[in-house]
Order: structure tokens, then sequence, then C-alpha cells
């Protein structure tokens, strides 16, 4: 377990766990011909915690010594531990031999615990906390990333039961693959291509596209930009990404990480205050791979997928869109970035 804050942290601190013994995980891989990608196998998952009572919480911090939690009592802001039921783990091994290749899931999977309170919401942490979650996010990236093996390191936060939540205490999750994952991959051939073609990079000249057209922003300052795209495939799906070329977590500057932090909370808290109810949605950030190499081709961004339709029903992917892989629009990213944009929130003044 690491523990983050923007405070010094007391001595002391003892990391806890409700469990005696390690799980033991091993987590392989399954080769898809027709797909040609990778599917990571564990069965064990199906153990896991699954929304336990608020008496029973196990990301709160631990109250009775006799019955600890996953983390511990003390002063701090951010935990990070290893997930007890990962889909992949370092020590991954033997794999099973089947009519298709198999090999060990060697990655990693981390909690990142976003705050003590069960009660609130990364909509409404200050955002001195948000600007520690994105260091936090570059140093995780780092670590993990630095291992020979690992290629991408991608953070990410499902939120709300409609998006498959098993503990609403208010944390994300970080994953480091062996390989670079089929989503992130074609966005980056999408980008190298761009930039060979260009010699600049596509989303911050999408950027600046949406910016200068304005009818799809939600949030911009000298730094960072939030806006819906265009080419929207979900209701309500916004990008959030600094404005000037930034490949990764780690090379964000100080006044980039500060403007990021304040389109994160404005976007977040437009869709809490739309719906006038918690607003799931799954949150992923995207960065270059962790191979060693420069990518100026990438750019360091995140994007929501929310599964709202209108304001009475959900969105799911359903024939063309799992059949086909061609996804179908019933609303305009105009008309839902406008209904973002007369959604009027206050920051805190920035720190």
């Amino acid at each position: 377990m690491t523990l983050y804050s923007g405070r010094p942290i007391p001595e002391g601190i003892v990391a806890t766990s409700p469990f005696a013994e390690p799980q033991h995980a091993n987590p392989h891989l399954r080769w898809h011909p027709l797909r040609g990608e990778w599917v990571t196998y564990a069965a064990f998952r199906q153990n896991r915690t699954y929304q336990p009572p608020p008496q029973y919480n196990p990301l709160a911090p631990t109250r009775d010594p006799d019955h600890p939690t996953e983390m511990p009592a003390g002063d701090y802001e951010i935990a990070v531990f290893d997930n007890r039921f990962p889909s992949l783990a370092l020590d991954a091994h033997e794999p099973p031999t089947l009519t298709v290749p198999t090999a060990p899931a060697n990655g990693k999977c981390e909690v990142v615990v976003f705050t003590q309170d069960p009660q609130t919401a990364l909509s409404r942490l200050p955002l001195t906390r948000i600007e520690l979650l994105l260091e936090v996010w570059g140093d995780r990236t780092r670590r993990m990333g630095g291992q020979h093996h690992i290629q991408y390191v991608l953070p990410f936060e499902n939120r709300g039961a409609e998006v498959g939540v098993t503990l609403h205490h208010p944390h994300g999750q970080i994953y480091a693959y062996p390989f670079v994952p089929p989503v992130p991959a074609r966005q980056l051939a999408q980008e190298r291509e761009y930039f060979l073609q260009h010699g600049t990079n596509l989303l911050t000249d999408m950027a600046r596209a949406e910016s200068d057209d304005g009818k799809r922003v939600v949030f911009e300052d000298e730094h960072a930009i939030a806006f819906v795209p265009a080419c929207a495939r979900y209701p309500y799906e916004v990008w959030v990404m600094p404005t000037a070329p930034c490949q990764d977590f780690a090379s964000l500057a100080p006044a980039q990480r500060k403007s990021l932090a304040c389109a994160l909370k404005t976007v977040l808290l437009k869709f809490d205050c739309l719906w006038e109810r918690p607003f799931p949605y799954l949150m992923t950030w995207y960065q270059a791979p962790t191979d060693g190499a420069d990518h100026p081709e990438t750019q360091l961004h995140c994007q929501f997928y929310p599964p709202y339709r209108t304001r009475d029903r959900l969105k799911y992917l359903a024939g063309t869109e799992l059949g086909a892989g061609m996804f179908a629009m019933d609303v305009l990213p105009e008309t839902t970035a406008y209904e973002l944009q007369q959604v009027d929130v206050r920051l805190e003044a920035a720190a």
C-alpha cells in the first residue's frame, strides 16, 4: 500500500487487510483468433466483495483493529493498494493448454481510494485533492510502467451500479497491461498516421478546432479544455485534455495540472447538476505507452462514457454497437453539449 497527501503523513501508519491470506491470483490470457486480441480470464473474481452494507465497507478506514478493512486509520488523503481480485497479476504463471494460444496475464491491477469519506464523490472533492490525484496517476504510471514487461497503464473510474460498480466508496482503478490494449492501440495508430502526415498532434488540433467553433465546449481556460466531440458515440460523452501537447501524466506542468483539475471537476459537477442525482459514468484516461520511447503523436486525455440516452432511459450497447462495432446515436452532440453548457457550476478558488 502507498499513501499520498498534500501534507506530511504521520509515521506509524500500518497497512491493514480484512483477509488473513493472500489471494494467490493466477489469471491467464487466451488469444481470440478472429478479433486478433487477448482476452483475460480470472474466474476467482466471482468471489469479490459485492455492494456490501455501509458497516462492512472494505474501503473505509479501519476503526476496530480486530475487524480491519483494506484502509488503515490515519491522516492521509489518497491510498493505493493491489487489487485482491486482479484481472492481471505480475506473478501469473502456467496458463492452461487449449485449442487457442494462451499466456500468463502478467500485469498489475491497483485500487486508488480517492478519500476516506464514503459519502462523497470525486465531483465534490476539493481541487487540491483532484490535482493530487493527477500526480498519483503519474507516479503509479512511472512505477508500474518502469517494469520491463508493462507496455500500457490505464487509470479509470467506474461510477454507479449502472456501469457495474461493486463498491460505492469513491475510488478508481489502474490496469497495467503487458501489451497496448485494442482501444488505445487503435487510437495510437490514428494519431501516428496523422502526425506523419501533418507533423502536429491530432487531439490538440481537434481541441483547437472545437475551441474555435465553440458549440460543444463545456470548459476552457489557458491550459485545459473539455468538450463534447463532434463524433461522440455516447450521449453526454465528454473529452478532457490539456490544450498543449502532453503525452502522459508525468509530462504535466503544474499550471496544466491545475487547469486539468478545474476542467475535470467542472464536467463532473455539470453531470450531477444536470441529472439532479449521482450521474453514472466510465471515466478513462489515455496516455502514451510505457515503452521508453517518445510519443509526440499522442495526447494525455480523458474520455467520459455515460450510459444515459435521455433523462429517463438508459443507453446500452446493442446490435449494431456490439455486433458490428458501429455506434448509432439518437441525439446530436450539439444538443447534449448545449444542455451541459446551460448548467452553471462554481469552483472554489484554486490554491
